[in-house]
């Protein structure tokens, strides 16, 4: 075969590809959920600006998957899983997303997640706590991907018992995140040599914490630990610091806390209360020059969510050009076969049971003196590797993990 003929059969070898991977994208358009709180309680930690995160991913891959057009649509969750579950069975039966992104209240996460099961179709969980999620409620359609209880519990709290604080009293938000997240501060407090010597529910979301700060105050427990987020956490972190609880010799663990948790607290307020992340945006120049775009478009510093969706979009998208299709399980099982290698992950994996693994950090609130700049706010002390920082595949209850 002469070389013009190698050419020209190679051209169109690829042509006949491509025209191949185009088939198999469904009405030649990927289109993608993006499903969050817009208006409430967990507004700025993913909200509006992780919608920015998702377009400014769809930006960076180019507009386009194999030729297929990337298309958006995006709601208000409320709080609500009876909201979400209409919403998203209307995407998904009625005008074929073939993604939903974002989700951030973990009852909402996992009524959704039962919906693209029975669609056989893909969800990417980036604001949600729960463990459960890929745990006891994992399913073959959802990955979950930026963080989860079991690394907050992993990280803050064994620190904390480390350092002297044996006896916890849990202020828990009376959902399904809340009771995961003191459960497992329960195993890691007690397997650490502690005890939880109390807990009292509070409705979700709550304005008023009096009540439930005074009751810590008289369990004179040496911890008190907040298994909230959001609002619900800086109002209990506010009331806190009105009632002298710190001043009175206890310390307050906040197990999920946001970078726009702590900017709206203010350091005054935070100084000094550890917590564990999944990402910061001054960790590395990396990291920085993605924060300052994100910045120029929001006005804010990203949260660990809206950098996951960022990323999360992306390595959906690039598995989706690789694998040449929109089919949930195909590209699932590509975004599984892949690492995830960029600002917000390095050597980063999906598992079977749909948790994405990544190392994660503990870090400590800034005092006033220490913070340079606004957004200033924390200080790592150590990272957890991701092997240490998730729930082990032995410890599983997943129906899709086979030891």
């Amino acid at each position: 075969m002469t070389m013009m003929k190698k050419l020209l059969a190679s051209a169109v070898a690829s042509a006949l590809m491509v025209g191949s991977a185009q088939a198999e994208i469904s009405n030649n358009t990927v289109k993608i959920g993006y499903l969050a709180d817009m208006s409430g309680t967990y507004r700025d930690l993913a909200g509006p600006n992780g919608l920015k995160a998702l377009e400014m991913a769809i930006q960076d891959f180019g507009g386009k998957v194999n030729g297929a057009k990337i298309e958006v649509v995006s709601a208000d969750d409320r709080n609500s899983p009876d909201t979400s579950s209409s919403t998203v069975r209307r995407w998904v039966e009625n005008e074929d997303v073939d993604l939903v992104a974002g989700m951030v209240a973990s009852s909402v996460s996992i009524a959704v997640s039962k919906i693209l099961e029975e669609n056989d179709r893909l969800g990417i969980i980036s604001g949600s706590a729960a463990s459960s999620i890929t745990n006891e409620h994992c399913t073959p359609n959802h990955i979950h991907y930026v963080y989860d209880t079991y690394p907050l519990a992993n990280g803050t709290a064994s620190a904390v018992v480390k350092e002297g604080g044996k006896t916890w009293y849990m202020l828990t938000a009376d959902y399904a995140f809340g009771h995961a997240l003191e459960s497992d501060v329960r195993q890691v407090v007690e397997a650490n040599g502690g005890e939880v010597t109390g807990a009292v529910r509070h409705p979700f979301p709550t304005q008023d914490f009096s009540s439930f700060i005074l009751q810590a105050q008289a369990s004179g427990a040496d911890v008190v630990g907040l298994a909230n987020a959001g609002s619900d956490t800086t109002n209990a972190i506010t009331t806190a610091s009105e009632f002298g609880l710190t001043q009175s010799g206890q310390t307050l663990a906040a197990l999920l806390l946001f970078l726009t948790d702590v900017h709206a607290l203010g350091a005054d307020t935070a100084q000094g209360i550890q917590l564990t992340t999944g990402w910061y945006w001054d960790m590395n120049d990396e990291t920085r020059k993605w924060s300052d775009r994100f910045m120029e478009e929001t006005g804010v510093r990203p949260t660990m969510v809206h950098a996951g969706i960022y990323s999360s979009t992306l390595h959906y998208l690039n598995s989706v050009a690789a694998a040449g299709s929109d089919d949930a399980q195909t590209v699932r099982k590509q975004m599984m076969d892949t690492p995830i290698n960029d600002m917000f992950a390095k050597n980063g994996k999906i598992r079977v049971d749909g948790r994405m693994v990544h190392d994660m950090y503990l870090a400590e609130v800034k005092s006033p003196a220490e913070s340079e700049s606004e957004w200033d706010l924390y200080k790592i002390l150590r990272t957890i590797p991701a092997d240490e920082a998730y729930r082990p595949l032995s410890e599983s209850k997943c129906k899709l993990v086979k030891m």
